[in-house]
This record gives C-alpha cells, structure tokens and sequence, in this order.
C-alpha cells in the first residue's frame, strides 16, 4: 500500500531533482510560487512551505522582489570529516585489506521501511508507469557490504546505501582498491550528517564477517550524510565489541 506523500514534501523533491539533474544550477532562479501552486496544484502556501524549508536547509536563496534561485553553494570540499577506517589502521601501521562481500543495486520494492525513510523513497505500486524513475526495476540505491581487515583480523563491516541517481558511478568502482567514504567526498560535497553509536548484539550475517559468534557484543555506528538537503549515503558500521573503540579530544 502507497503512503501518501505531503504535498509540500512533493514539491521540495521536485525542486531537488531538478537541482541534482542540473536542470537548475547554482545561482539560476527557479519557478514563481503561482507556477509551483499551478503546476502541483495546492495553494501557494503550500509552495511557500516547501521554498522556506529548503531556504532553511541552505538549498535556496530567497530574494526579496527578485524570486527565488539555486542558492550559491559556499564550499568546495565536505564541511563533513569522515573517518577513513582504511587510513586509521595504516596509519597505526597495520597491514589492511578491504574484502568486498557483496555489491548491488536496489530497487523500491526490495526496501524496508528504514531505508525508504532515510531516503525519502516510495513504496511501489502494481499500478503501471512508463516514467523512468517510477519503474519498478530501475534501481533507487546502490548497496554495499565490505569487511576492513586489519593484520589479518576482521576489524568493521561495512553496510552502506547509497543515492543511485546522485552518485551513479559508485556501484562500478572496485571497492578493495577505492574507499567508500573517500570516493563520495571526492564526487559530492557533503554538506551535513548525523550518527549513532549503539552496542547491540551481533546478527548471524554480522558474526560470520566479524569472524565472532552470534550474539556477541558489538559497537555499530549508523550514519547518513547530506547534500543540498537530501540524504546521499547511509551506513552502519559493525565493530567487534572487543576489538575497537571510538575516542576523540575535547
């Protein structure tokens, strides 16, 4: 069953896809709210909704008597430090390998209802559409599953998800050469994120890559990174419970 999408979260997915597509670029002004209310038929304060929030999230710039434009993005590199697992353990002088254990792309229909959330995807219907991006075998997200292996010892499982349409390159590249997080940084300016730490136990698929039995202790750090308001990458990183720990100054 479809859930239904507000309307204002409607045009604000809109606006974006025209955004990543480069339909508008940087600094080009976008549709008037009567145009927007017309085209999606709501009221403009419906529209106006939608403009404001993704004013508040740095995606637009509104100008007061000129409209509305693509906001100027004021960074060339992430504002965001993504830990490099890979070059943590080198630089502790550790012998580290990247084994891929699985890599594929994903449709709607094969989503749970996390990811979907994360994503802001829709559920899929058995209602017929020809548009490319509603197909329900045109893939939504890029998934990965890697164990970093340090001195010959499972260190962390990576579980990724990735945007297909934001970064499509991503599922081609050879993931024992390339490092998820470099390659993202490198290709999408990341903008934000938010994480997670929790200790839960270890699922069977988590256990046999740990190399750990199942149910034993774990650290998992979950994370999503932004661009331009949207969610590009989410990630949970398994971490035997006896084996590492996260520290930091203040």
């Amino acid at each position: 069953m479809t859930k239904t999408i507000p309307a204002y979260q409607r045009i604000k997915n809109a606006i974006l896809d025209n955004i990543h597509s480069g339909k508008w670029q940087a600094g080009s002004a976008i549709s008037t709210e009567m145009a927007l209310a017309t085209e999606f038929g709501v009221s403009r304060m419906t529209v106006n909704r939608a403009l404001k929030e993704l004013s508040e999230e740095r995606v637009l710039e509104r100008r007061q008597g000129s409209g509305t434009f693509v906001a100027q993005q004021q960074f060339n590199h992430t504002f965001v430090e993504v830990r490099n697992i890979a070059e943590d353990l080198k630089s502790a002088n550790r012998d580290y390998e990247a084994k891929v254990v699985s890599k594929r792309a994903v449709t709607a229909s094969l989503l749970d209802d996390e990811l979907r959330r994360k994503f802001g995807i829709e559920e899929t219907t058995n209602t017929p559409d020809t548009t490319l991006d509603n197909r329900s075998d045109t893939p939504v997200l890029y998934e990965v599953k890697i164990i970093h292996v340090a001195d010959g010892q499972p260190i962390q499982f990576e579980e990724r998800w990735v945007d297909a349409k934001k970064v499509p390159e991503f599922i081609e590249q050879n993931f024992t050469v390339v490092n998820t997080s470099d390659y993202l940084v490198a290709k999408i300016p990341l903008e934000s994120g938010s994480y997670t730490i929790r200790a839960l136990a270890a699922p069977n698929e988590v256990a046999d890559a740990l190399q750990i039995a199942p149910q034993s202790p774990t650290l998992v750090l979950r994370r999503q990174t932004y661009s331009a308001g949207q969610v590009v990458t989410f990630v949970k990183m398994w971490h035997a419970g006896d084996r590492y720990q996260f520290s930091g100054e203040l």
